[in-house]
């Protein structure tokens, strides 16, 4: 394997537009979800769109970055859920809060758990798709092994269900409807006597 060279710091002008476009994004996420205007984040930040562009190649990249302290957080409370209790317990516990961060975030999970068609290069090993993955896929395992979860249930099924279940819900007036039908999800995978 060719040996990568590392990034070269950025300038501290080139630092503020990346602070600045971080931060316009984080508002322009919160206030229309993750498939609001690219434009309106660059205007918002006072760059043009081929500064945003430069600093972030496409839409996934700047969605890691303005959502990767929150996974990383999610992907915190994994451990400390599976440190703390039964693997049954831990793994519903855990869905649970990935369900409201997802519906909180509008749109973050199908945006980060999508199969790459936007033609983004591999991400890094830090990747917020491949931290949720294995998050839920040790209290899955975890949970498998206990014999509280079906067998035949993979990380990847769930993940999507999850996702399915934010982008189903996020534009409803029913705040408990995820929770109804994150209810009927675990009742699926669960092993029944």
């Amino acid at each position: 394997m060719p040996d990568i060279a590392p990034e070269r710091p950025l300038r501290a002008d080139a630092r503020r537009n990346y602070e600045r476009i971080l931060a316009a994004a984080r508002e322009v996420f919160a206030a229309h979800g993750a498939g609001a205007s690219l434009e309106e984040i660059a205007r918002r930040a006072g760059v043009g769109s081929a500064t945003l562009h430069r600093h972030f190649p496409s839409r996934r990249t700047l969605l890691t970055a303005v959502f990767h302290d929150r996974v990383e957080a999610l992907c915190a409370r994994a451990r400390e859920y599976a440190e703390e209790n039964e693997p049954g317990v831990a793994l519903v516990a855990w869905l649970r809060d990935f369900t409201a961060y997802a519906s909180a975030s509008r749109g973050l999970a199908a945006s980060l758990l999508h199969d790459g068609r936007d033609g983004d290069p591999p991400q890094r090993s830090d990747d917020c798709e491949m931290m949720i993955a294995a998050a839920a896929g040790e209290l899955l395992h975890r949970a498998q092994e206990a014999g509280v979860v079906r067998p035949g249930v993979r990380a990847e099924d769930l993940l999507t269900l999850l996702n399915a279940i934010s982008l189903a819900t996020e534009h409803h007036h029913d705040d408990a409807q995820a929770s109804r039908l994150l209810d009927l999800t675990i009742d699926g995978i669960r092993v029944h006597p």
